[in-house]
């Protein structure tokens, strides 16, 4: 026999529980078991004032900005929209049925204002890191460091060119990222002018990194532990590669100052391997470099003689020229006492040039000089370290490794849809970003740490 639909008359009253609605291994319930916001009201209290009408509970914007995120919903009208349809939203935020879920307009004043103020989000993001390790997931030995490139909100067609005047105090330009764009201009270390300036974003770099159309974007920058593939720390930083390396050498220090943290090997691309960064790894902070070497350029012509035709004896700290002759830093024992470490970072060691000025050599060595000279930098002991553990299976295992925070960006634009920025300045990048990192270990807490319900099947 057909069945037949009801007629939809509307009951007076339901027997029904949104606690039985939502099944016991869905994403956010397994995401629950491991967010704990008790201390985020004692963080807000200095910013609330204490009179006047309650405010909406920030327990629950923040759980709604996670499921955005979580989601790929970040706009907070159709976050909204979102939670007042999903049954399963509403549980995660603590709504019943007939609770409002709250207006769009209370997020902006609340993510620009109160949270911001507090470093809402990096407390929050920090709560996740120290869950991980107390659940075993961080192992502390490796860490891999990478950044990626995010489209910032700004068009290009609402932007200057180097050197086109720009009145940034016109009213109909003149915006927070405005402010916070002038405000490090006059604070910060003076900065080489960019070639495009957003007008509605201007710290956002003009960039095409990829080989595409040149736009405007931000670098999200990842300190992962190679172990669970946890996030340690994240950065948000200007798309150069100078910014993106100040970046990962600030993780680094944060890791150890908030959470007792210091790999013994730290991974990374070329972008990581300059003689200053791993100088600083190996001398500084005793890590061990296991990056890929940016090469520098070895001036050799077809015939000629290029650096890679001298080698270097550290003992004697000379270098020996295809003939035999030696290139030194100094000639004189008192000289080599005194000197002081070189301004720009690079040894200079030259040959006698008599020894030039008699070789047969000299025409393919160096034909406009009186004489040969090498430059080596100040930490090229540290270079010579990284070509040394290059042939070791410890390395090889250390560029598999290397894939894990690159799979993270994956997740990052595939999973989470977080490909361009809504937020605009370094702030919102920066609020962005540790909102995305914060979903993304607590999913990896979901899938590592089983259930109680789980572990007794």
């Amino acid at each position: 026999m057909m069945g037949k639909l009801g007629g939809g008359e509307e009951k007076l009253f339901y027997a029904f529980s949104i606690e039985d609605a939502v099944p016991q291994d869905h994403l956010l319930r397994r995401i629950d078991r491991f967010l704990d916001l008790s201390e985020l009201r004692a963080e807000l209290q200095p910013y609330y004032s204490a009179i006047g009408r309650p405010s909406v509970d920030p327990e629950l914007m923040v759980r709604m900005l996670l499921v955005g995120y979580r989601f790929g919903i970040r706009s907070e009208r159709r976050l909204c929209e979102e939670v007042h349809l999903n049954l399963a939203y509403r549980w995660f935020c603590r709504l019943g049925l007939e609770d409002r879920v709250p207006d769009h307009s209370t997020f902006s004043k609340a993510r620009h204002g109160r949270f911001r103020d507090a470093g809402l989000f990096r407390s929050l993001f920090e709560a996740t890191v120290r869950r991980c390790m107390a659940e075993g997931l961080v192992g502390g030995e490796g860490f891999a460091t990478d950044a990626s490139l995010i489209n910032a909100d700004a068009s290009k067609n609402r932007s200057a060119w180097k050197g086109e005047p720009v009145d940034w105090a016109d009213p109909k330009i003149a915006s927070r990222p405005v402010g916070e764009y002038l405000d490090a201009l006059g604070s910060g270390p003076k900065v080489k002018e960019k070639a495009r300036v957003s007008l509605t974003d201007p710290a956002a770099q003009w960039t095409c990194a990829h080989g595409g159309p040149a736009h405007f974007a931000w670098s999200t920058n990842y300190l992962l532990d190679v172990e669970a593939s946890v996030i340690v720390d994240v950065e948000a930083s200007p798309a150069v590669r100078p910014a993106e390396v100040a970046a990962s050498r600030l993780m680094v220090d944060r890791a150890e100052e908030r959470f007792g943290l210091k790999p013994k090997r730290l991974m990374g691309d070329t972008a990581y391997g300059s003689a200053e960064m791993l100088g600083w790894m190996v001398s500084e902070k005793g890590i061990e470099p296991h990056v890929a070497l940016l090469r520098q350029p070895d001036r050799k012509k077809a015939d000629g003689f290029g650096r890679s035709d001298f080698s270097y004896d550290l003992s004697d700290d000379a270098y020996t020229c295809p003939t035999g002759k030696k290139l030194k830093r100094f000639r004189r024992e008192g000289r080599a006492k005194k000197a002081k470490p070189p301004s720009d970072g690079t040894y200079r060691y030259y040959a006698l040039k008599a020894d030039c000025e008699g070789c047969p050599l000299k025409p393919r060595c160096c034909p406009g000089q009186p004489m040969r000279k090498i430059p080596r930098s100040i930490h090229e002991d540290a270079r010579d370290g990284v070509r040394r553990l290059q042939p070791t299976e410890a390395y090889a295992a250390s560029q598999r490794d290397r894939k894990k925070v690159e799979m993270a960006f994956a997740h990052l634009k595939r999973n989470l849809g977080l490909r361009r920025l809504r937020l605009k300045g370094p702030t919102g990048a920066q609020d962005e970003f540790l909102l995305a990192a914060t979903v993304q270990n607590l999913r990896k807490l979901a899938e590592r740490v089983p259930s109680a319900a789980v572990a007794a099947a």
